[in-house]
């Protein structure tokens, strides 16, 4: 039965249309709230200690390089407590890094990016899944800022239409992108085309840029079936590796490239699914999850049959599965994981994610683990969270850097 209390409001696409409206005004005058004075988010500083683990050396020789004036200088506070930016830890790596033999073990300790001469390809992982719910999103963000933590020079590109990804890394799309400015610019098929490097934006994270994402996507799924049926379709680029294409005018300036896949197998899957040199396939431990995961990997297998028979090129260097939202004292979830273990084997991540409130309550503010500071939860919430998500991490990290053949 019809609402009949909704008579003689607003049409529904005009009453959806508002509602838009104002919820986007009402995020912008949070982002104004949260992120002053600029509006735009901002890296926290890391204490002497976290800057030293990360860089990896020990804090006391952290300290001798301040005092003797070496590399970039750090922030000190009345208290005597050094401070250092992203920007400064990349620097300190660099500078560490000169004092050694170019390539030798004891620079790339410091200075970890890519090889090109030796053979290393810029790594690609796509990070998908055909469910909702499953935290590809959020396992791809953290991803992109583990690595651009860690100092490898990381690209973020957001395929999703719904632009959660782009949100996260500081980016709000109805506000802050203008038109051609998502990787549908680079992968048009009309004189719009524009070029991959002019649509990469950097983020507060140093060594980590975005190609973010919004509504503009979708066009490329509309787009593509009439290029396909129209005289030209048997001409340029084929729609599968469009975006193989886009990435490889910039791969020279990175190491790692994120791609966070939308939840549906469309062309941008497709396209995505060609252009990764890896795949990550998020999985929440619920038996619905696990059946809709089956369907997605039938679907999956007949579409890349159909494109790698048309000419695109399909080896992975790895192929994982990641749980996620996982409740190891929660039965019939330790069950399911059990099952995939089972029947995946090692394709199966050996650490899960944990469902965690600091997750959840970081993403209330579109921040990830890695920017809200411990003190912000308590230390147990965010001790058990950060040592599940730097186990996950550190996992994919060893397989990118295995394929790179690079010695454990």
């Amino acid at each position: 039965m019809r609402d009949k209390t909704a008579r003689g409001t607003l049409p529904a696409d005009e009453q959806i249309a508002e509602d838009a409206r104002l919820l986007s005004s009402q995020l912008s005058a949070m982002r104004q709230r949260l992120f002053p004075p600029s509006a735009f988010k901002t890296l926290r500083s890391f204490t002497s200690g976290e800057a030293a683990k990360l860089i990896g050396v020990s804090d006391g020789y952290l300290r001798q390089l301040s005092i003797s004036g070496e590399g970039p200088q750090p922030e000190i506070n009345a208290a005597g407590r050094r401070s250092y930016t992203l920007a400064d830890i990349n620097a300190l790596r660099r500078h560490l890094a000169a004092q050694h033999e170019p390539g030798s073990p004891k620079a790339r300790q410091y200075l970890k990016w890519r090889d090109e001469a030796a053979g290393e390809h810029l790594q690609v992982i796509a990070v998908t899944n055909f469910k909702g719910g499953s935290g590809k999103t959020t396992t791809a963000a953290h991803l992109g800022q583990h690595f651009a933590l860690k100092g490898y020079r990381t690209l973020a590109i957001d395929l999703d239409p719904q632009a959660s990804f782009s949100a996260l890394l500081g980016y709000q799309p109805e506000l802050d992108l203008t038109g051609n400015d998502t990787l549908y610019g680079a992968i048009r098929y009309d004189e719009r085309r524009v070029p991959m490097g002019s649509i990469i934006r950097p983020t507060y994270f140093d060594g980590l840029d975005l190609v973010p994402g919004n509504l503009e996507l979708q066009e490329f799924e509309h787009a593509t079936p009439r290029h396909l049926a129209g005289a030209e379709g048997t001409e340029g680029t084929p729609f599968f590796a469009r975006v193989q294409e886009a990435i490889a005018e910039v791969a020279e300036r990175y190491d790692v490239v994120v791609l966070d896949c939308p939840p549906q197998l469309g062309f941008l899957t497709l396209g995505a699914l060609c252009a990764a040199t890896s795949v990550l396939v998020t999985v929440h431990p619920q038996m619905l999850d696990v059946a809709s995961m089956s369907q997605f990997l039938f679907m999956t297998s007949d579409l890349l049959s159909v494109v790698r028979e048309a000419g695109a090129t399909l080896n992975f260097d790895f192929l994982r599965y990641l749980v996620t939202r996982y409740e190891p004292h929660d039965g019939p979830q330790a069950q399911i994981a059990g099952f995939l273990r089972a029947q995946f084997g090692t394709r199966v991540l050996t650490n899960p994610m944990l469902k965690s409130t600091a997750v959840s309550d970081a993403g209330l503010t579109k921040q990830t683990l890695y920017e809200v500071g411990r003190e912000n939860f308590s230390r147990l919430t965010y001790d058990r969270a950060m040592e599940a998500l730097t186990a996950v991490n550190d996992e994919i990290e060893a397989l990118v850097t295995q394929a790179w053949g690079r010695a454990a």
